[in-house]
């Protein structure tokens, strides 16, 4: 990750010291590099050259609108699965009709301030779906345009939690079932097929379960043209997978490559809705190191970041490197520790069982690729005020979003009037 280095015995993002960024926020904060973004969207601008396809931002992976806002400047449309998200992309720069909207549980309420705000693709995913849509966009006198979501069947060789593409999970319209759905969307006056829609999951580090999912999408659109369906668009989803530990995911071009092969011919416009791969790397979160704890059985570092900051490790049992914001020397003694927090959780903690060298209280400490799917899954358990954001873009950076106070937290709340004094 060079975007995050020691330089000068300092831990850098791009060409600021994160120990600055410490002084002047507080701990702990999340940090995100703008290089790094503005990177991985021009690799997939750069790998999707001479094909037609776009790719559009999953929100879900990181929402803060600077980084959205970046992304939309880098070409990026959005992926969105609430309207709250619809909303954050709107306000963040991305024209309505470069929004795809997925999601398994859309309201009608949703459906009708999707159809209304003009977003340009509703992936659907059940026939109860397509029912509601069809009558959503009635009252508004309007056609909505689909695709959709279908469930391939394949194993993505993810963790179970984040894999989509399975008969047992909740997502898209089971394969063998999508010719009778698209039958069914066929007879409702208020819906324009326009394509199919697949995701498999998150965090795919191999290249073969695209590819099997391609496989079979691919031949379930010629059945579809066969049956008289006009299918223009075929959304491969995301899911690429980033480096956490020692996994070697494919790079941005040799997926597009891979891509590339697989639909030659088809005669679709391509996209995609990358989101950890957009952010995840190019983001750290910094914590203090509380004090030291010797136990009998090992040792824990307790910092000021917890489980209500990042949940990861704690959800998906999720390895996050570690590193102190101080280089260390290269034959510096090392303790074998677990890095916990303060929440009152025994599940609380960012690391286990790591080897690193030794921390006292008052250092700083970095936790690696937390740029997707960590501030935008914080909470405020414990009454933690949410750690802010901040973007470094060279020799700058900015709070993107500030730390609450109690006082702003407590405003938020009311007393019912039978209460009050």
């Amino acid at each position: 990750m060079t975007f995050f280095h020691y330089k000068n015995g300092e831990m850098h993002a791009e060409q600021v010291t994160l120990s600055a960024i410490a002084a002047h926020v507080g701990t702990p904060f999340y940090c995100y590099s703008a290089d790094a973004l503005r990177t991985a969207a021009r690799e997939f601008r750069e790998g999707m050259k001479g094909m037609s396809a776009s790719f559009c931002y999953a929100l879900k992976a990181n929402s803060n609108l600077a980084v959205v806002r970046l992304l939309a400047e880098e070409g990026a449309g959005a992926d969105i699965v609430s309207v709250g998200e619809m909303q954050r992309a709107i306000a963040a720069g991305v024209p309505a009709d470069r929004i795809v909207y997925s999601g398994v549980g859309k309201k009608p309420s949703e459906l009708l301030a999707a159809l209304q705000a003009g977003v340009g693709q509703i992936n659907v995913e059940s026939s109860a779906e397509l029912e509601t849509l069809n009558a959503v966009a009635g009252q508004l006198g309007k056609t909505a345009d689909i695709t959709i979501r279908v469930n391939p069947d394949v194993d993505a060789r993810t963790h179970a939690k984040i894999t989509t593409g399975r008969k047992e999970n909740k997502f898209g319209i089971d394969i063998d079932l999508a010719r009778e759905a698209y039958a069914k969307a066929g007879g409702l006056k208020n819906l324009r097929v326009v394509g199919v829609a697949m995701h498999i999951g998150s965090q795919l580090t191999e290249l073969d379960p695209y590819r099997d999912a391609i496989v079979k999408v691919r031949e379930l659109i010629g059945q579809l043209r066969a049956d008289g369906h006009t299918i223009d668009r075929f959304d491969i989803g995301g899911g690429l997978g980033i480096v956490y530990n020692d996994e070697k995911p494919p790079s941005i071009g040799d997926f597009l490559a891979m891509v590339r092969r697989e639909t030659d011919g088809l005669g679709c416009e391509l996209s995609f809705e990358p989101g950890r791969r957009m952010v995840g790397e190019a983001g750290v979160l910094v914590s203090e190191v509380i004090l030291v704890k010797p136990g009998v059985s090992k040792t824990f570092v307790i910092v000021d970041a917890a489980m209500n900051d990042l949940i990861r490790p704690t959800l998906y049992e999720a390895w996050h490197d570690v590193v102190p914001l101080r280089e260390p020397r290269p034959d510096a003694a090392t303790i074998r520790c677990d890095i916990v927090g303060p929440v009152c959780e025994s599940g609380d903690y960012l690391a286990l069982n790591r080897d690193l060298p030794t921390l006292s209280a008052g250092d700083l400490i970095m936790i690696r690729s937390a740029g997707a799917y960590g501030a935008v899954m914080a909470s405020s358990y414990n009454t933690r005020p949410l750690a802010p954001e901040v973007m470094v873009d060279g020799t700058r950076f900015a709070v993107i979003r500030p730390r609450p106070t109690i006082e702003e937290m407590l405003s938020a709340e009311r007393m019912p009037p039978w209460m009050e004094k």
